[in-house]
């Protein structure tokens, strides 16, 4: 049996470019035949308001809202997994982390003013896994391959040249974790990505350690 997963998504109850309120987004990714959803709502300096930048336990509140109403909606037959797509102040590089957990997030640092060298560090060293999002997108740069486990080869709301060429760089620096995403924000951007196991994926546990396997194949419907 396989198992189709969306590991690239946003709420508009976090995400301020998020048009699908989490609730219809679960429900998208059912009718669309998937068993699951990471929601990696923005984690950037566009997601806080001002008052939130000075309190960690509130900006967490409001960065976990999209999550925890999609998990709401979780199932035996459909898993909702927290994960992030972070963004530091004054870049406009976005990476995607997995394996991160609620409690994970109250105990680390604001990650915003950490910048990628401390923030991997924190984040990997806390067993997450963190890759770097549409590497060819529009004004971003190509981060040091050292402080990065793997890398997004498809991106639903990329063009197809900037895909291959993620897929060609991430081979280039011999990327150990290649992933896909739809990047959904809206409904026409369901299902354009995600990943096909043969396992179910229930916990972040089991997400980290399929895609440190390599054993999954990844959905690319090119719009």
């Amino acid at each position: 049996m396989e198992y189709k997963y969306e590991i690239h998504s946003h709420t508009k109850n976090t995400s301020r470019c998020g048009q699908l309120d989490a609730e219809e987004l679960v429900k998208l990714y059912k009718d669309a035949g998937y068993s699951g959803i990471v929601i990696t709502d923005h984690y950037s300096p566009m997601t806080f308001k001002p008052a939130e930048f000075f309190n960690k336990n509130k900006a967490l509140e409001h960065y976990l809202q999209g999550y925890r109403k999609a998990k709401q909606f979780e199932d035996e037959s459909f898993s909702v997994l927290l994960g992030m797509e972070l963004r530091f102040y004054a870049t406009v590089n976005d990476y995607l982390v997995y394996g991160i957990t609620e409690e994970m997030l109250y105990q680390l640092p604001f990650l915003l003013p950490l910048y990628i060298k401390r923030a991997s560090k924190l984040l990997r060293q806390k067993g997450c896994l963190f890759l770097q999002a549409h590497p060819f997108r529009q004004l971003i740069t190509r981060a040091n391959p050292k402080y990065l486990d793997g890398v997004e080869v498809f991106n639903g709301k990329a063009t197809k040249e900037a895909n291959e060429l993620s897929e060609k760089w991430a081979n280039e620096i011999n990327a150990k974790i290649k992933t896909s995403g739809s990047d959904c924000h809206r409904k026409t951007g369901v299902a354009l990505g995600g990943i096909i196991t043969t396992e179910p994926i229930k916990t972040n546990d089991d997400l980290v350690r399929i895609l440190k396997s390599g054993d999954y194949k990844l959905i690319k419907n090119q719009r």
